[in-house]
């Protein structure tokens, strides 16, 4: 069978962590280069969608051009080399995430996906009439809608821990509705529409406390910092591929291994099964008893791309790096006249919602988009989050490792524009 090295080619020189420059970072993303609108693109919806270095390009090009084949069934080389690289990239998901084997790695099409999939395998087994589901006030909705339809589905309760005025989790009050009905607690590491970074560990060690397992969205905290799933002790974690700089269409849910044994298959289908009658099914084990059917393999390919080209740079460095841009950021836009900021945690990523005084959010994220600035506009999928500050919508301008203080600055002068064209 082939290596690693000969399937994956040349996206990413040895593994050797790098100087930290954000000039030359940038050169490896090609669609930074580009303008909008005749200005400079400045790409500040990486909360979004982050954007993807040559080498996961080179990655998706060099499978569909040298070892595009159906995985594990094939037994001619060809399938054999696709096989390999898609199981490699689960290798590789695995040490990023420091899991304890590669099989605790479930390929899913994004957070929402792996969401579900525990909604309907382990919460259908395990919720029933009169149980209660923790979560809190800060969640995407892709953490509260699943849970919503089990609670209705089986009576079930759902419950949600309030965040104070700098959007950050009341941990009294949310330690309060942990008791004997609880059973399962769910959150988001990283705050999409806040940038709030929780205490899962602390949050973890509180369940655990009352064996009561812990689900956490790693969709926004992955891209940002160091994540090791062991450490955190929590049962299962869920991330997204396009938010950490891989193809889209794929993610990961991460689940200690006794519990996905224990849990039912979510999907019926090809691959997830041993064998199959008309009288009786036995399914596969684990992860491939989840993954029905001919995955994302491209998508997987090109994430394991992403994941080297991450740790190259080291992700210490990234969150040292986007640390310091934040501080710088909100220096920058806080200090700007009619700026009010949503979401001013102790203890947060890359994130700043604002609103600019007397001017729809859409009409700031409007001109700024002529200006050639990409933020997001809305309530990013967190409605709730949006009714506790007593406002319909923000403007989201989120941070990368490839954004510099030049771009900061343009957006503050982009912000000056606005309230000029509307005074």
């Amino acid at each position: 069978m082939a290596t690693t090295r000969e399937i994956v080619g040349p996206a990413v020189t040895e593994l050797l962590p790098r100087p930290f420059d954000v000039r030359k970072i940038r050169e490896d993303f090609p669609i930074l280069k580009q303008k909008m609108h005749g200005k400079p693109l400045v790409y500040l919806d990486n909360a979004a969608t982050s954007q993807k270095p040559q080498a996961v390009i080179d990655a998706l090009v060099h499978y569909y051009t040298q070892y595009n084949a159906n995985i594990h069934r094939g037994v001619y080389l060809l399938s054999e080399r696709s096989t390999q690289a898609y199981e490699d990239a689960r290798v590789k998901l695995q040490r990023f995430m420091n899991a304890a084997e590669s099989r605790e790695i479930v390929y899913v099409r994004g957070s929402t996906e792996g969401i579900n999939l525990v909604a309907q395998t382990w919460g259908r087994q395990h919720i029933g009439a009169g149980d209660e589901i923790l979560i809190t006030a800060m969640e995407h909705h892709s953490n509260i809608v699943p849970w919503q339809m089990l609670c209705e589905e089986k009576g079930a309760r759902l419950r949600v821990g309030p965040i104070n005025d700098r959007g950050e989790l009341i941990m009294d009050e949310f330690e309060k509705l942990i008791n004997d009905r609880t059973r399962l607690v769910g959150l988001a590491h990283v705050s999409n529409a806040l940038g709030t970074i929780n205490p899962v560990k602390q949050i973890v060690k509180m369940a655990h406390a009352k064996n009561i397992p812990v689900i956490v969205d790693g969709a926004q905290a992955t891209p940002h910092m160091k994540i090791d799933v062991q450490a955190l002790d929590c049962d299962f974690y869920t991330i997204s591929g396009h938010k950490l700089f891989g193809p889209t269409g794929i993610g990961a849910l991460y689940g200690k291994a006794k519990l996905l044994e224990s849990m039912p298959p979510y999907q019926g289908g090809g691959d997830m099964i041993l064998s199959v009658t008309f009288e009786k099914t036995i399914y596969n084990h684990i992860p491939n008893k989840f993954e029905a059917g001919t995955p994302n393999i491209a998508g997987a390919i090109g994430w394991g791309a992403a994941i080297d080209y991450l740790t190259r740079i080291g992700m210490e460095n990234i969150s040292s790096y986007e640390h310091a841009l934040l501080t710088y950021a909100n220096e920058a836009i806080g200090q700007i006249p009619g700026v009010r900021l949503i979401g001013t945690a102790r203890e947060k990523t890359g994130v700043l919602s604002f609103l600019l005084e007397g001017i729809h959010p859409h009409d700031v994220g409007t001109v700024l988009d002529q200006e050639g600035i990409a933020v997001r506009t809305g309530h990013h999928c967190a409605q709730p989050v949006m009714e506790r500050f007593g406002v319909p919508a923000t403007v989201r301008a989120s941070l990368a490792f490839y954004n510099t203080k030049q771009e900061v600055n343009a957006l503050a002068a982009g912000l000056e524009h606005v309230k000029a064209m509307f005074a």
